[in-house]
């Protein structure tokens, strides 16, 4: 069986089967719109709509991880697109999570002017009312921002005797939290944008899957709307990857040191991550997840103080992304989530561990 750590110490060195003598260590970066394609040129690159070599180096990386073929796309949402307009056509509906990332539902919206229909459901009762007639499910786990968790195997199993195909969107766990593909997911989407690149300087995105006429269509699909990565973005993803295994457990160990401190703290009404024992999602949890993440929801009692917690923390950016350095935090509800005004995502970075909660207690003790 291959372990977070296997796969971590092989992602270092996933380059080492093409070395020779004199070559670069480090991945060069490719900038180039045209190839060299005399006669025949079927098995190069020869255009560059088509592929780049820095893409396919990510490309490569984020297959080792994933243990499945991926497709890159310059961001997550432009990955999760793809999945819907290479797999669906006009008559089909699919199902997607009412409490996941709003974005996703808004594309869906659109595509009822293709003759694509949806339905919602929360992700925590996601596994309720059958899956019967829907073409593509989709679902965030653990859902951004309320943290709630579907048990991906139970959804998986339920979906494919109804004909379905499931689409799991990964990208608050990363492959080294969380793998849907060996839980019986048949697609992984993620943001690379988040802990992969994990220094906040590019966006990007992925689709995995181990069936090959899924990856043949959304690659197709991406040749012909060009919806492509960009050189530059792919090189700081590829050097942001060789960090994320240490970068990813120093947040995860930093969120559940915090976490029950949060929740015992006098300004915190409710709180939720699912590495605290007395968390709804925490058994499901423990079965499906290698980690608990980085990110604790939480709720105080106003905007105002939601607001003035976020400002004053000394340590702490108010940003709407995750999984970088720096540790950041949201009131969302100003996003368009259906949570109270209080209401708080905190991704944690990569600060030390200790003086990172002194800042969020002293910040938390001024409200």
């Amino acid at each position: 069986m291959t372990t977070s750590n296997s796969r971590a110490a092989g992602l270092l060195h996933l380059r080492d089967r093409a070395l020779k003598r004199g070559d670069p260590v480090p991945l060069p970066l490719t900038m180039a719109s045209i190839y060299l394609s005399p006669g025949d040129s079927s098995d190069t690159i020869e255009y560059g709509r088509f592929g780049n070599p820095t893409w396919h180096a990510v490309e490569d990386m984020l297959g080792h991880l994933e243990g499945a073929p991926c497709i890159a796309f310059p961001s997550g949402m432009a990955a999760i697109a793809a999945t819907f307009f290479a797999l669906l056509k006009a008559g089909e509906r699919m199902l997607l999570p009412a409490d996941g990332y709003h974005t996703t539902r808004a594309v869906a919206e659109r595509l009822k002017a293709f003759g694509v229909d949806f339905d919602t459901r929360p992700t925590a009762g996601f596994l309720d009312g059958g899956f019967a007639g829907y073409r593509l499910v989709f679902v965030e786990t653990p859902a951004n921002p309320g943290l709630d968790i579907c048990d991906i195997t139970a959804a998986a199993d339920a979906i494919h005797a109804a004909g379905g195909l499931f689409i799991v969107d990964n990208t608050t766990m990363t492959p080294l939290g969380q793998r849907p593909l060996d839980l019986g997911a048949d697609i992984v989407v993620a943001a690379d944008t988040k802990a992969p690149n994990g220094h906040s300087d590019a966006l990007f995105g992925h689709v995995a899957s181990r069936d090959p006429e899924i990856i043949e269509a959304v690659r197709k699909w991406r040749v012909t709307a060009g919806s492509i990565p960009s050189p530059f973005d792919a090189w700081l993803v590829h050097r942001g990857l060789e960090t994320l295994d240490m970068r990813f457990e120093r947040m995860c160990n930093t969120a559940e040191l915090i976490a029950p401190r949060l929740k015992a703290h006098r300004a915190v009404r409710s709180l939720r991550y699912p590495g605290l024992p007395e968390d709804p999602s925490h058994n499901l949890a423990r079965v499906q997840m290698e980690r608990f993440g980085f990110l604790i929801s939480f709720v105080l009692d106003s905007e105002e103080k939601a607001e003035r917690f976020i400002d004053g923390c000394a340590l702490m950016h108010s940003a709407t992304s995750f999984g970088g350095v720096h540790t950041t935090a949201e009131r969302r509800d100003k996003r368009g989530d259906a949570v109270p005004g209080g209401f708080v995502r905190l991704a944690v970075g990569c600060e030390p561990a200790e003086e990172l909660w002194k800042a969020i207690e002293e910040s938390l003790d001024r409200l």
